[in-house]
């Protein structure tokens, strides 16, 4: 698919890597709408980077279907292009004893729901409502692009996250095998270490203790996931698989 043609959601697109990918595809002559939670961030970042955004929770069954229908209003012509990008941390222990009074802490279910809504159900219900409305229009071709991670692998203190990326990389093989005769098809991505706002909030030492591992020995950037995202999009005989760009880390 050539960008020119896009007309794409990318869902989380008020910061990070969603601010960056929503901003590319626009660069690229792609038509684009964001959305995030919270009409005041999306607003403040529609204004500064020039990109339609609309304020809604990818977790919620009725936001999720006001955003495709509102998206394709704004656009004039039904969306081809789904980023799901959407995502939460709500890191823990699976349990934790404490040192001094021998208690024992457990992750809170409230982490592992919210986790699971934002990060699972979220692009389930992205994916459900874009391939539904492609399919009543006959839109094809179209593009689901999942973002997982690398710590769909497992990684101590993120059992949500984990379980989320992981489903997410199972979703994208799944969706791919139903819709590919609709004319759909869905990739994923996982990131590794990627600069983001939240990493560069972290403390120096902390950082360096997080890229020591990778052999490229930096973190990544999100225009270099972007690439990943383009290629997705514009590969018409690639669906079913992941990208991993991660520098070579294996967790």
């Amino acid at each position: 698919m050539n960008l020119g043609d896009v007309r794409a959601v990318v869902t989380g697109g008020a910061r990070g890597m969603g601010r960056h990918f929503a901003q590319a595809f626009a660069a690229e002559g792609a038509n684009v709408v964001f959305c995030d939670v919270g009409a005041e961030s999306v607003a403040a970042a529609a204004s500064e980077i020039g990109v339609k955004g609309i304020a809604a929770d990818v977790s919620r069954e009725d936001d999720v279907e006001r955003l495709f229908a509102e998206a394709e209003e704004l656009m004039g012509g039904p969306v081809n292009v789904l980023l799901n990008n959407a995502g939460i941390l709500r890191d823990g222990l699976l349990l934790r004893k404490d040192k001094e009074t021998g208690a024992v802490k457990v992750l809170d279910k409230a982490k592992w729901d919210a986790v699971l809504a934002v990060n699972l159900t979220g692009p389930f219900l992205c994916a459900r409502q874009f391939a539904k409305r492609a399919v009543e229009t006959d839109t094809r071709p179209a593009v689901v692009v999942n973002m997982s991670s690398i710590s769909r692998a497992g990684n101590m203190g993120q059992s949500n996250y984990a379980a989320a990326k992981a489903g997410l990389v199972a979703d994208t093989a799944t969706w791919a095998r139903e819709l590919a005769r609709y004319g759909i098809r869905v990739g994923a991505i996982a990131p590794g270490f990627i600069r983001t706002p939240m990493v560069e909030e972290m403390r120096p030492e902390m950082l360096e203790k997080m890229v020591q591992p990778v052999p490229m020995r930096r973190i990544g950037e999100p225009s270099e996931i972007w690439e990943a995202v383009r290629f997705i999009v514009r590969c018409d005989y690639f669906t079913g698989r992941v990208v991993e760009v991660d520098g070579g880390l294996v967790l």
